[in-house]
C-alpha cells in the first residue's frame, strides 16, 4: 500500500522488490541501506529511493558478494551516498525505544521493558507499536535463540513479558458493534503471541475479538462458531503437524464457518484440502486482509 506522497509502506516495497518484510528490515537496521520517513501515524514509509537501493543490493547479492559487501555498494552509488546518514545518526524516539526495550528484555529487566512500552505507546499507535517494534524483536529473537545468541531463558522471559503486556492491550476487545473474529490455536499449538497481535491489529480495524488461546480442540472451536457465528475464525500455528493433527476435525469446521488457517504452519495445500482460506504475511498485515475480505464481500 502506497503512503502520501508516493512513499511506499514495507509491504509494497517488500512486493516491489520481492524482498520479504523481515529481510527488509534486517538490511535497514544491519547496513542502514533503507532510511524510511515517518507517517503521522508512526509507520514507515519508504522512497523510490529506497527501492532502488534494494535493488542494486539484490543485483550485487547476484553476482556472489556478501550482505555486507553489497550493501556497502548499494550505499556508495552517487545518489545513495550524498543521502544516506550513518545508521545511528538522527535515531528515532521509536528505534530509541526499540532498543531500550530490547536491552531491557536481553537483560531480564522487567520493569524497565514496560517503562521502554510505555514510552512507545504513549507516542504511537498501537498497529506501529506492532508492526515495528514487537513483531520485529519477536523475529530477531527467534533468529538469535536458533544461533544460540540468548538463553531459553531469555526466551521464555521476553516472550512471557511481551504476551502479558499484549494481553493486557486486549481487556474489552470483545465489545462494540463490529464483526467477530474466532482465534485459537490447534491442539499442541501454545505459541500464540503472533495470534495475539494480529487480534489486537484486527480489533484496531473495529472488529470484536472472542480468544480461545493455544491448545485448543478443534471441537471446541467449532461449537464455539456454531454459538458466536463469527465473521472469521483464524487457526494460528508454528509447524505444519498442528494443522495436520485431524484433517477431518478441521473439515468439520470449515463446514459450519469461514476459517483461516495462518502462521508458520499453514500451507495453500492444508488450506485447499480443509475448506480454508491461507492467511500468510505478518499478523499486521494478516489482519488487514482479513477485514478487507469482508468489506470487499
Amino acid at each position: 500500500m502506497a503512503g502520501d506522497g508516493g512513499h511506499l509502506r514495507i509491504g509494497e516495497l517488500s512486493r516491489r522488490s520481492g524482498v520479504s518484510p523481515e529481510l527488509l528490515r534486517a538490511w535497514e537496521r544491519r547496513y542502514g541501506l533503507l532510511r524510511p520517513e515517518r507517517s503521522d501515524g508512526g509507520f514507515r514509509l519508504y522512497t523510490a529511493r529506497d527501492e532502488r537501493r534494494v535493488s542494486a543490493m539484490r543485483a550485487h547479492l547476484d553476482r556472489g558478494l556478501s550482505a555486507a559487501e553489497a550493501a556497502r555498494l548499494a550505499l556508495a552509488e552517487p545518489e545513495a551516498a550524498a543521502w544516506v546518514a550513518p545508521p545511528q545518526a538522527g535515531a528515532t524516539a521509536l528505534e530509541r525505544g526499540a532498543g531500550e526495550l530490547s536491552a531491557a528484555l536481553d537483560e531480564l529487566d522487567e520493569t524497565r521493558a514496560h517503562a521502554a512500552l510505555d514510552g512507545i505507546l504513549a507516542a504511537l499507535s498501537l498497529q506501529a507499536v506492532l508492526g515495528e517494534v514487537v513483531l520485529p524483536y519477536l523475529h530477531d529473537l527467534g533468529e538469535r535463540w536458533e544461533r544460540g545468541e540468548v538463553s531459553v531463558g531469555q526466551e521464555h522471559f521476553a516472550s512471557n513479558v511481551l504476551r502479558g503486556r499484549m494481553l493486557g492491550l486486549a481487556r474489552g476487545w470483545d465489545g462494540g458493534a463490529g464483526p467477530r473474529a474466532l482465534l485459537a490455536c490447534p491442539p499442541g499449538e501454545l505459541h500464540d503471541l503472533g495470534l495475539i497481535a494480529f487480534g489486537l491489529a484486527l480489533r484496531e480495524r473495529g472488529w470484536r475479538i472472542t480468544y480461545l488461546g493455544p491448545n485448543t480442540p478443534l471441537p471446541t472451536v467449532g461449537e464455539t462458531a456454531q454459538t458466536l457465528r463469527p465473521a472469521a475464525v483464524v487457526l494460528a500455528a508454528t509447524t505444519a503437524a498442528r494443522i495436520d493433527g485431524d484433517r477431518a476435525a478441521l473439515r468439520d469446521l470449515t463446514a459450519g464457518a469461514p476459517v483461516w488457517l495462518a502462521g508458520p504452519g499453514a500451507t495453500q495445500a492444508a488450506a485447499e484440502d480443509a475448506g480454508a482460506r491461507l492467511l500468510d504475511g505478518d499478523p499486521v498485515a494478516a489482519a488487514e486482509r482479513v477485514a478487507a475480505s469482508l468489506r470487499t464481500a
